[in-house]
């Protein structure tokens, strides 16, 4: 009951970042940054720890501290990461997660190379996804409760389904802690939303592609 209400508590705490949009130029350079592994697993130890120095990202991740002080200024020209200005002495920089609401929208225009780094950072989370969905489903009886996996299939307009994912977004926030400050007994959860027509590819209503 302790957890539960420090939980409740840290995410009352937590402001709802405000949704980033990814224009075309942006894919380009954020597909450079996960598609290296050491930029992915500095970020997810950010996200997880919260303040962080190169000295203790490179003993985490067993790198050199001139390869992850390398990595942490190129995410932070990409503002996925910003630099603790009041803690960072001479040399010593600390950083911190932005914890931004990254999202691009269906529709963007985009040139052809900006096109190639969205399809391929696509590739990127659903291989993670795929991989996500086999571990859910291998490990469902063995995971004491952890693993939870539900599916269902509605029938829904265009407006009930934009609004049915604000409302799964409020959902994931009101959950949410600051990094570093995770209520006890927490562990890191994957959780993913999708939607799709499941209608065998007949035209939408309204019109629409």
């Amino acid at each position: 009951m302790i957890a539960e209400n420090l939980g409740s508590m840290l995410a009352a705490m937590v402001e709802r970042p405000e949704k980033r949009v990814l224009t075309g130029p942006d894919l380009k350079a954020f597909h450079k940054a996960l598609s290296n592994p050491v930029r992915r697993d500095i970020l997810s130890y950010l996200g997880e720890h919260g303040a962080a120095n190169s000295t203790s990202v490179a003993k985490a991740l067993g790198e050199s501290t001139g390869t992850t002080s390398y990595h942490l200024r190129k995410l932070a020209d990409l503002d996925l990461i910003a630099e603790i200005e009041e803690r960072s002495t001479g040399r010593e920089r600390w950083w911190k997660s932005l914890m931004t609401n990254i999202y691009t929208p269906p529709g963007l225009e985009m040139t052809p190379d900006e096109r190639e780094a969205a399809v391929k950072i696509g590739v990127l989370k659903m291989t993670h996804d795929l991989n996500l969905v086999v571990r859910a489903y291998a490990g469902y009886d063995a995971g004491a409760g952890w693993n939870q996996i539900y599916r269902a299939g509605l029938r829904m307009t265009k407006e009930q389904v934009a609004s049915f994912a604000e409302e799964y977004q409020a959902l994931v926030h009101k959950y949410a802690s600051e990094p570093g400050e995770h209520p006890p007994g927490s562990r890191q959860m994957a959780v993913r939303l999708v939607m799709l027509p499941d209608d065998g590819g007949a035209p939408p209503p309204d019109g629409g592609p």
